[in-house]
C-alpha cells in the first residue's frame, strides 16, 4: 500500500494534532497544518511540467489539480489556472499585513497556498501552491 493510499483511508477530520504530526514530516506539518509557506523557487514541483497526471493533497490524497492546468507563472511556486472545484475551499487571509485568498483542501482543511486573479485564460486564476502540500500522481 502506498503512502497516498494510507492517507486516503483515514478520516482526516477525525485526526488529532498528534496524529497529524506522526503522519507528516516537520515541513509538511508546518505548511499544511500551520499555514506556513516554503521558500520561493525551493519546491520540488516548481519546474515540474508533466503532460498528464494529477496533483494530490499531501495530507489526505485528495485530487487537487490536473497536470494540464499547471503553467509557468514565474511566481516561485507551482501555479495552476484551475483546481478540482469540489476539492478546495478558499478563505480570506489577512496575515503578514496582506489581504489574500487562502486555498485549503476541502477534505482535510490543510493549507495549500493562495489564489490570485492574475492568471491565464480560461479562468484568469493563479493558484500558487506549496510543493510540499502536494504529491504528483501519474495516474
Amino acid at each position: 500500500m502506498s503512502e497516498t493510499d494510507d492517507r486516503e483511508q483515514a478520516d482526516p477530520k477525525a485526526l488529532t494534532d498528534a496524529e497529524w504530526r506522526e503522519r507528516l514530516s516537520e515541513e509538511e506539518y508546518r505548511v499544511l497544518r500551520e499555514s506556513g509557506t516554503e521558500a520561493k523557487f525551493s519546491g520540488e514541483y516548481v519546474d515540474h511540467h508533466p503532460d498528464d497526471g494529477e496533483y494530490r493533497c499531501a495530507a489526505c490524497g485528495t485530487v487537487l489539480f490536473d497536470a494540464e492546468t499547471k503553467y509557468e507563472s514565474g511566481c516561485g511556486w507551482p501555479a495552476f489556472y484551475a483546481a478540482e472545484e469540489e476539492s478546495v475551499t478558499t478563505t480570506v487571509d489577512t496575515s503578514h499585513g496582506m489581504r489574500r485568498t487562502e486555498v485549503r483542501c476541502a477534505n482535510c482543511d490543510s493549507h495549500l497556498g493562495h489564489v490570485f486573479d492574475d492568471g491565464p485564460e480560461p479562468t484568469g486564476k493563479r493558484f500558487c501552491i506549496n510543493s510540499v502540500a502536494m504529491e504528483y500522481d501519474e495516474e
